[in-house]
């Protein structure tokens, strides 16, 4: 039976978008947490931090209140678009979303506050603004470390298979990722297909894992 490669490409181009949108988005909130202190910062760490505990029904459930058609935001995204953001491959990325940003943000802040920061107080005395000393100074610093953390965000975000069934559905040539082709080829007993597409991810996922781990910074 010949493999449909769709799967995999759509697989492929979510996790590449939720992990650059998880990247721009985590990179801050990561800087946020590792160096100001305010009001309610244990509150939104634990906020960030909860798609990693919960289970994917639940998360899918909560999304689906926040971007079905009946909510606010799906609304205006339908009024906008002219179709319902649900049961689309942008909802895989959403989901894909859900668990790349946690682990971004984790791991950046970590990375983030292992910095030394004598550095970052000679910059400062010699004019260096938050902006230039973070982009200039702390990034290059932490950038291994980060570089990892974007690998695993990826490679979650290949995987992710819970909350995308229930946000994007399983629509063939549409919104079926690999991990929903998996299951749906084992609950249909094409097992050809589905150990050709897990022996495939699973190469992937050993080939991000290798990178990751030659990016973390050595230990001196």
């Amino acid at each position: 039976m010949p493999i449909d490669w769709f799967p995999l490409w759509l697989s492929l181009r979510v996790a590449f978008l939720s992990t650059a949108v998880a990247l721009a988005l985590g990179l801050w909130l990561a800087y946020v947490l590792a160096n100001r202190e305010f009001r309610g910062k244990e509150v939104l760490d634990a906020v960030i931090t909860l798609p990693l505990v919960l289970p994917p029904t639940v998360l899918g459930y909560y999304l689906l209140v926040v971007i079905g058609r009946t909510s606010l935001f799906g609304r205006a995204w339908e009024g906008v678009f002219g179709s319902p953001l649900v049961f689309t491959w942008k909802a895989a990325v959403i989901a894909a979303l859900l668990h790349s940003l946690p682990l971004l943000v984790k791991s950046a802040r970590a990375a983030l506050e292992s910095v030394d920061h004598s550095y970052e107080r000679a910059a400062r005395t010699l004019g260096a603004s938050e902006w230039r000393l973070f982009w200039k100074v702390t990034l290059p610093l932490a950038q291994r470390s980060i570089f990892a953390a974007v690998a695993l965000a990826f490679a979650r975000s290949l995987g992710d298979f819970g909350v995308t069934l229930m946000v994007a559905g399983s629509i063939p040539g549409s919104t079926q990722t690999v991990a929903v082709a998996i299951y749906e080829a084992v609950e249909s007993g094409n097992t050809a297909v589905a150990r050709t597409l897990v022996l495939v991810i699973s190469a992937a996922a050993l080939i991000i894992l290798a990178l990751a781990k030659r990016l973390e910074p050595r230990q001196s």
